[in-house]
């Protein structure tokens, strides 16, 4: 039985191919996988986040670093602490320098992808990534609004973090 996929969210690119749960790259080991497919239910559940929270919008500001790309906005106001989704792709062990959407988690790389660096956009970021394992023991990550919340129509930013800067200033 096959599952379909829920069509992609509004100003999702044609040419990104859009997920709804993590793919397991042939390069992640038994081991890998099996501390990232955990069979313990003693970790954080992690519930999914509801669609409705970020809208992905073109940046069209042209002082915005990202200007002609896109960014997550909040479609609503996000209270204090909320999960806002979970950061979703392809899960591999190898280095891909090639590409912008690539976390370090064992390699996460869905719309979260379109959340932005708060660096030249606002003055320190209103998110997070955080990992947490679900009541399946699964390993996620996702993105986190922080004690002030996020206003309705912000930008949700976070920090890459400095490793992710270095890296890129070296290719």
């Amino acid at each position: 039985m096959s599952r379909s996929c829920p069509p992609p969210p509004k100003n999702w690119p044609n040419h990104v191919q859009y997920l709804t749960v993590p793919r397991f790259h042939t390069s992640i080991s038994t081991n890998a996988l099996s501390f990232l497919k955990g069979s313990s239910i003693d970790g954080v559940s992690l519930p999914p986040a509801p669609r409705s929270l970020g809208a992905i919008r073109l940046i069209i500001d042209p002082s915005h670093p990202a200007h002609g790309q896109r960014g997550l906005f909040a479609a609503k106001k996000i209270p204090a602490r909320t999960l806002i989704i979970e950061y979703i792709g392809e899960v591999h062990s190898e280095m891909r320098p090639t590409s912008n959407y690539d976390i370090s988690l064992h390699r996460f790389p869905m719309k979260a992808r379109f959340v932005n660096d708060y660096r030249g956009i606002q003055p320190k970021p209103n998110a997070e990534f955080a990992d947490r394992r679900t009541t399946g023991g699964d390993l996620r990550m996702g993105i986190w609004s922080l004690a002030e919340g996020i206003r309705k129509g912000d930008e949700i930013v976070v920090s890459y973090g400095k490793a992710w800067w270095m890296a890129r200033s070296l290719s």
